[in-house]
């Protein structure tokens, strides 16, 4: 409604702009000396009329408005009508607005050489009288003026829609941040709790298989409803954490992290063993980005001068090391930063486990497995 009522008060305030200057001109031209009377008198007065109510579709047809108005001017003029231009510059400050530039120089161009043209064929003018006459009704000051007022309003119009659209982009990036946060609140709660949970009900099926025991129903729907509850929460970890606008990365992006790291100075290498095709796209997912988060650290804060990337896809399980020469000690202690709780997050929704920390040798060492096979 809101949007209909604007739109509503827009179409009013245009049609009172393009009465205004109708008038404008009318009166303009009854005041004036009178060219004569009969037909083009009549036909002068319609012209004058038809460019200023043209201006009411300005906003909706600029190039067709500033047509219709430079080709009634040029007529009443040619009539012998001495009025200014004023809707053809009303028509230029629309033009220019809606960005069409080039048009309207081209326009105005034609304008600017038609005007005198049409002073000598109203009366018996000599070739300055014409020109001035034109000048009388178009000036440049004038047409510059129209122009650069368009201008300046297109140009705050684009600014504020770039506003617009930051603002837009801003809002998006915290609503990422609130997905990540409840994404950790999840894994924190639940995933644990979970796991225990399928753990112990496991173990307990297990354990009566083996003495020969009848396994109760109700620890078998325990076993289920903890494998069930398990696979949802990763598929819900995972829609929380992907971000729909950016394209998915896996195994066959990370050759183009370590040329990055390369590229950077790092003398950086990669080996994977093993086929990777049959990998499942949470997997092949959260490889990519621990060998990215990885590889940053390893880039940003070890001082590393090298670093070895391994990749070892097995039947059931896919492993994940990424070593570097850098600064830690093995005295020291991992700083848990969001890059490492982000990885740890990751592997451990999806059932596998990660280590990170200081090598014996020097350097900083990760290390994840993750899990191919679904529990079925």
């Amino acid at each position: 409604m809101t949007e209909v009522t604007a739109g509503v008060r827009q179409w009013y305030l245009e049609a009172a702009v393009a009465l205004g200057v109708t008038a404008a001109l009318l009166v303009t031209a009854a005041s004036g000396p009178r060219p004569g009377t009969g037909p083009a008198v009549v036909a002068g007065y319609g012209l004058l009329a038809v460019g200023g109510l043209a201006l009411v579709v300005r906003r909706r047809a600029p190039r067709a408005v500033l047509a219709v108005t430079g080709a009634c001017a040029i007529g009443y003029q040619a009539v012998g009508f001495d009025v200014p231009v004023v809707a053809y510059l009303f028509a230029v400050y629309a033009a220019v607005r809606a960005g069409q530039r080039a048009v309207t120089v081209a326009a105005s161009v034609l304008m600017l050489g038609a005007l005198p043209v049409a002073a000598l064929l109203s009366g018996p003018y000599e070739v300055g009288e014409a020109f001035a006459r034109a000048r009388g009704a178009l000036e440049i000051a004038w047409l510059v003026a129209a122009g650069a007022a368009g201008e300046a309003l297109r140009q705050a119009e684009r600014r504020a829609d770039e506003a617009e659209r930051t603002r837009e982009e801003v809002a998006r990036r915290r609503a990422d941040e609130e997905r990540l946060r409840i994404a950790r609140e999840l894994h924190d709660s639940l995933t644990h709790q979970i796991s225990v949970i399928k753990v112990q009900s496991e173990v307990a099926v297990h354990v009566a298989r083996r003495r020969g025991e009848e396994v109760p129903a109700a620890l078998l729907a325990i076993q289920e409803a903890g494998r069930e509850a398990s696979r949802e929460l990763r598929a819900t970890l995972e829609a929380l954490r992907d971000d729909d606008t950016a394209p998915p990365c896996g195994l066959a992006d990370v050759p183009e992290l370590v040329d990055r790291v390369r590229a950077l100075g790092v003398d950086a290498t990669l080996t994977v063993e093993g086929r990777g095709a049959d990998v499942p796209a949470a997997v092949d997912r959260t490889v990519y980005r621990i060998v990215q988060e990885s590889l940053t650290n390893v880039a940003r804060h070890s001082g590393a001068a090298t670093a070895t990337v391994r990749i070892d896809c097995r039947p059931e399980l896919l492993a994940v090391r990424v070593e570097d020469d850098g600064r830690a000690a093995p005295a020291g202690s991992p700083v848990p930063g969001l890059g490492l709780l982000g990885m740890r997050e990751r592997v451990t929704a999806l059932g596998g486990r990660l280590s990170a920390g200081p090598r014996d040798g020097g350097g900083f060492s990760v290390l994840a497995e993750l899990p191919v096979e679904r529990t079925p």
